[in-house]
């Protein structure tokens, strides 16, 4: 006699996704459960979390997803599919977790199923907008001083909506596509960002030696503008005008000063070269939206500058200067005679870390990659200030024109100074404008 068949384990996909508006600022997340086999909604999940980081919504979004497919069926193996390099990379053991508001909810993520039962996936944030809709729907119940409720979800029209797209064949398949997350996300700009998006846009981890400069270097040689050639139905870029920050102290004596050094404010100096920024920026009347690294410099020349032109301050990790390590607050002369063998490396290589765990010219554009792609998307057709540092505005400057890492030691970026790159619809990028100090004259 023989006993009844066993019942095979089910198979569930998780999508979460998780925001701040402000970063941090008023957060939420999202997280669906579909059946692997049908894609059907199984269950929905969405938070308002109060004042917090992206990166922890985020985590928050994976824990709530993997805990609701638990109550589905414990013994079942689950894809995790997140638009959050971080933490797909942190989850799958490839990248450190530092934050320490962070490896607690990878530690309880992770004790959610057994070792082996979960594994994860990057996929492009348009392929991931039910879960960015429930974080979203639980942002604005917030707002509005109530939690989220299932009964006021729309998150599945996205679906939906993707579904049917994919199935009529709609012209534009990147809009869309979500099943094959990042094996074949479609054309356009969904496809090029599958390809090549290798962070995400707060990063917080070491990435892994391997994920570094040569896949932006592909991407940004395929996706480079040929001004006058490209096809007339593209609509409006999204136009980034790079503002470094003003002078601080340590600028005048040309000491490195990245993000982990003694974040210095601007100096008289810096904060009067600001002002003419505002006044050259509020004449040209085209600045729609400011975003700025969170460090202070970058902080309060932005500050400056959105007062006068009557506009809010965005904060983005992604727009960090590189962390210098043990050079931060020295100058090159005294980097070469303390650590030449390590200066040596870096100005050879990408790769190379400044001494004492800093970050690399190849971890530097990763991210900087990562975060022109998001915000390429979130401000399609308009004008965006972002105001950075000098190695992510080379950086930008550098993908756009597909040239290579070394390249960056052969720019001169001035304290103060406007550049601008413009992203159109199909990826490519056209440079507009660079090391502008005119205003300051």
């Amino acid at each position: 006699m023989t006993g009844p068949a066993a019942v095979p384990a089910r198979k569930f996909v998780v999508e979460a996704d998780g925001g701040s508006r402000g970063n941090p600022g008023p957060a939420g997340y999202g997280a669906v459960v579909l059946d692997a086999a049908t894609g059907q909604t199984l269950t929905e999940a969405a938070e308002y979390l109060g004042v917090v980081t992206n990166n922890v919504a985020e985590y928050r979004g994976l824990l709530a997803g993997l805990r609701a497919a638990r109550e589905l069926d414990p013994d079942a193996t689950v894809h995790v599919r997140m638009d959050s390099k971080l933490v797909v990379e942190q989850m799958s053991g490839r990248w450190k977790i530092k934050h320490p508001d962070m490896k607690p909810l990878a530690a309880q993520a992770a004790r959610v199923f057994p070792p082996g039962r979960v594994t994860y996936e990057w996929i492009p944030r348009a392929s991931n907008k039910h879960a960015d809709r429930l974080a979203n729907e639980a942002m604005d119940a917030g707002a509005r001083g109530e939690q989220w409720s299932a009964s006021t979800s729309t998150a599945e029209l996205d679906a939906g909506a993707a579904a049917g797209a994919v199935e009529a064949g709609d012209a534009d398949p990147g809009a869309g596509a979500g099943a094959g997350a990042g094996a074949g996300v479609g054309a356009a700009v969904g496809e090029r960002i599958a390809q090549t998006a290798r962070t995400d846009a707060e990063t917080t981890g070491v990435p892994h030696p391997a994920a570094a400069a040569d896949d932006d270097d592909v991407r940004a040689a395929k996706t480079v503008a040929s001004p006058g050639w490209g096809p007339p139905d593209m609509g409006a870029p999204a136009t980034f005008v790079l503002l470094r920050h003003g002078e601080t102290p340590l600028t005048p004596q040309k000491r490195f000063s990245g993000s982990g050094g003694s974040d210095p404010s601007l100096s008289s100096v810096g904060r009067e070269q600001a002002g003419k920024v505002a006044e050259s920026l509020a004449r040209r009347g085209t600045i729609q939206a400011v975003v700025a690294s969170p460090l202070a410099r970058t902080r309060e020349t932005a500050g400056i500058v959105a007062a006068r032109l009557g506009l809010e301050v965005m904060v983005d990790e992604g727009l960090r200067e590189t962390d210098f390590g043990a050079w931060e607050g020295l100058t090159f002369g005294e980097v070469r005679e303390r650590y030449p063998e390590d200066m040596d490396a870096w100005l050879s290589s990408p790769d190379a870390e400044p001494t004492g765990g800093g970050e690399s010219f190849a971890a530097t554009g990763a991210r900087v990659a990562a975060t022109r792609d998001r915000l390429a998307a979130a401000y399609a057709g308009r004008t965006v200030l972002l105001v950075s540092h000098v190695t992510p505005i080379k950086t930008f400057v550098r993908l756009a024109l597909g040239a290579p890492p070394e390249s960056l030691f052969r720019m001169e970026l001035s304290a103060a100074s406007l550049s601008a790159v413009a992203y159109y619809a199909d990826g490519g990028a056209s440079v507009r404008l660079f090391n502008d100090t005119s205003h300051l004259r």
